[in-house]
């Protein structure tokens, strides 16, 4: 929680997208590897503590690396396909837990070694958002970057094409590749986000809805040791039951855009959660609620990761990941109050869970749509973006 919001500034401001992401990996795998030699529970708890500082990142700052080059036709399909390999990380986790049944120490080294191997073997070839490039004031390096992806795609950028902020006017293209000091940048702060009525809205809504959401994404991962069947099995079925998810919101995204998929899939999570609070039993009704918690992991994965795409849309450039990383904050503080819930026994942590998906469900009618809209880069351009559609 903590590491959401200070490399959610980090990554907006100097250190910017990649080289947060190198950091955070570096970090999160240095710390995993470390918590395999811990010698107490106290050392133990401090490296548990570091870890999760750099890990809450990884995600934040891979993602919006990731989506941000990506134009709006395509941002929604990109941005769902992050999501398959943190499934098929949770599915392998499941198969790897099974073969270190009784040494943890070794598992953390299995499991914190990737991130090492992923700075070392994949990050060299990623290249910086150009967004990120463009914000900063280097268009020249922005232009370089787009320049790349079009040779990439075996397409070519007319050379006298430029590059501009949307709060920049028309004889300011800056475009010619001069860099300016960075304290002229047009980066902002999660601060900037409440001055501006407009944002200040939108991530209040944001954060609350992404809190329900994580309750119940979370809850019903760990709710699995209230259904009394195989625990390897049940968490396997359950990162199963996100794959297809993914699949469905990413073909659906950009025919019915954001705003009704996160709505739909909500209040799908909610209704069978809610219908899991009322089977009690064993034998088949212990079969039905597992059924039920599949559903309900199913649609409240899809809006989990949906709300990455969405959330990312709705703020522009400059404060991008500061916005994204106060509503991973409130992600992982739905990922705190979880277990508290998952504690109370068999049938109420499912109504709990309805609940919140229910209400959740509702106030997404309150954000606006985001689908084939301009990513805009600036809080100005943002403000006049605004004006313009209501004019």
């Amino acid at each position: 929680m903590i590491g959401a919001g200070v490399f959610g500034h980090l990554s907006d401001s100097f250190l910017g997208r990649k080289g947060s992401l190198q950091v955070v990996c570096v970090l999160n795998g240095v710390f995993g590897v470390l918590t395999a030699f811990a010698p107490n529970y106290w050392a133990y708890a401090a490296l548990r503590l570091l870890t999760g500082f750099s890990a809450g990142s990884v995600g934040l700052c891979s993602f919006v690396l990731a989506t941000e080059p990506v134009g709006p036709s395509r941002r929604g399909a990109a941005g769902m396909s992050t999501f398959y390999f943190f499934s098929g990380g949770i599915a392998a986790l499941s198969g790897i837990a099974a073969l270190f049944p009784s040494s943890w120490r070794a598992l953390y080294v299995v499991t914190s070694i990737p991130s090492l191997v992923f700075v070392v073997a994949v990050l060299p070839f990623v290249s910086e958002s150009p967004r990120w490039y463009l914000v900063r004031r280097r268009a020249g390096d922005a232009l370089r970057v787009v320049r790349a992806i079009a040779s990439c795609n075996g397409r070519s950028i007319p050379v006298d094409v430029t590059l501009k902020l949307d709060d920049e006017g028309d004889d300011d293209a800056g475009g010619g590749g001069k860099e300016v000091d960075s304290s002229a940048s047009a980066s902002g702060s999660i601060i900037d986000v409440f001055r501006s009525r407009t944002t200040r809205f939108r991530l209040v809504l944001s954060v609350v809805i992404n809190l329900l959401a994580s309750v119940v994404y979370y809850g019903l991962s760990l709710n699995v040791v209230n259904l009394k069947t195989n625990l390897y099995i049940s968490v396997l079925v359950n990162s199963l039951a996100e794959m297809p998810a993914y699949l469905l919101t990413a073909l659906l995204l950009d025919r019915f855009g954001r705003k009704p998929l996160a709505i739909g899939t909500m209040l799908l999570s909610g209704i069978f959660c809610s219908a899991g609070s009322f089977i009690a039993g064993a034998g088949a009704m212990r079969v039905a609620r597992l059924a039920c918690g599949v559903v309900g992991i199913f649609g409240m994965a899809a809006t989990y990761n949906l709300l990455f795409i969405y959330t990312a849309e709705l703020f522009p450039t400059a404060v991008r990941n500061a916005a994204l990383g106060c509503t991973s904050q409130a992600s992982q503080m739905g990922a705190i109050l979880a277990p508290l819930v998952v504690v109370l026994g068999e049938r109420v942590p499912f109504a709990l869970f309805g609940v919140s998906g229910l209400i959740g469900g509702f106030l997404v009618f309150c954000l606006p749509e985001t689908m084939n809209k301009p990513m805009y880069d600036t809080m100005a351009g943002l403000e006049e973006g605004e004006k313009s559609l209501l004019k």
